[in-house]
């Protein structure tokens, strides 16, 4: 029994090499830049606290649920951004815990173009927790038994924004391939990272007085699998209400997924947010689909949240800065 339940734990380090997926993907990305992006550290202008728990393919035994806590905002000077991030991903037996500092500094800070530089520094748990199998025999040698290690790792990015209405990033969240070792007894389990590349871009089109459209695009590249991206459009309304659909690359065919999304402005200062990914692969048969919430809070009032900006050409700043 022993020897199975390395052998569970070496299939998903290998299949998690092969797939070079080792990154949490969350479909409410246009509200948490921060994640794969130090550069947006303080990009908003206002400190703000982000949350967000996802649970993919509900019904499939196992499946990834991640839960995901951020905090960032200017340090000292609105030129200087901080950030934090703080997330734990659970994938059948494996348990994945990290933490991140990030930090950005604005290069141009002017009234309509900014272009910020961002480094980060993380630390991350990645092991196994054999005490939450459920063998079909009970098995002493793997009773409360919990392998883990620690790994860090750097990351970079640039983010920029124009006149408020256009933004655009690049981020490599982990520069450094760690090789991902556990080993116990005789068995030994490997795994490798592989560097991540992110590309984002998003705008927002006036569509009259009240109705904004808000386009965005996220894209991921890594070695060994598939180039991925998300295409998502929102239609905001009022400024209080806003609802989209994405579509994600992928999977093996006609996608990975069909996402529809909705956040609501309950407050000035705090907002509402879900996802519901329909799935598109093969894997449909198997899962009732993924479920995003997400709660974000800002320490100060953004300029324009909730109405008009006060700055020139910014409509509505959240969903840019």
């Amino acid at each position: 029994m022993k020897k199975l339940f390395y052998l569970i734990a070496l299939l998903v380090s290998v299949s998690a090499s092969l797939n070079a997926q080792q990154e949490a993907h969350y479909t409410q990305f246009m509200y948490n830049k921060l994640y794969i992006n130090p550069a947006y550290a303080g990009a908003r202008g206002v400190p703000s606290l982000t949350a967000i728990y996802r649970s993919q393919w509900i019904g499939f035994d196992g499946a990834p649920q991640s839960l995901l806590a951020s905090f960032n905002g200017p340090f000292l000077s609105k030129r200087v951004g901080i950030g934090v991030n703080v997330s734990h991903v659970k994938i059948g037996l494996q348990r994945d815990f990290q933490g991140s500092l990030a930090y950005s500094y604005d290069l141009v800070a002017q009234e309509n173009v900014s272009m910020r530089v961002g480094l980060s520094g993380s630390l991350r748990s990645f092991g196994f927790a054999y005490n939450d199998a459920q063998p079909l025999q009970p098995d002493q040698s793997v009773e409360d038994q919990r392998i883990s290690d620690f790994y860090g790792n750097v990351g970079a990015g640039v983010y920029g924004t124009i006149m408020g209405k256009y933004y655009f990033g690049f981020s490599v969240p982990r520069l450094y391939s760690n090789a991902i070792g556990i080993a116990n007894g005789n068995a030994t389990v490997v795994a490798k990272e592989f560097q991540h590349f992110y590309g984002m871009a998003g705008a927002i089109i006036p569509l009259s007085e009240d109705i904004n459209l808000m386009p965005a695009v996220l894209l991921k590249y890594v070695k060994n699998a598939p180039f991925d991206a998300d295409i998502n459009l929102n239609l905001d309304i009022k400024r209080k209400f806003t609802a989209g659909v994405s579509y994600r690359m992928g999977g093996d065919g006609a996608g990975e997924s069909v996402d529809l999304l909705v956040l609501w402005q309950a407050a000035p200062q705090f907002a509402v947010g879900a996802a519901y990914d329909f799935t598109l692969s093969s894997l449909k048969d198997y899962n009732s689909g993924s479920v995003e919430l997400m709660l974000q809070y800002d320490l100060k009032k953004v300029d324009g949240a909730g109405g008009k900006s006060k700055k020139k050409n910014m409509t509505n700043p959240r969903f840019f800065m």
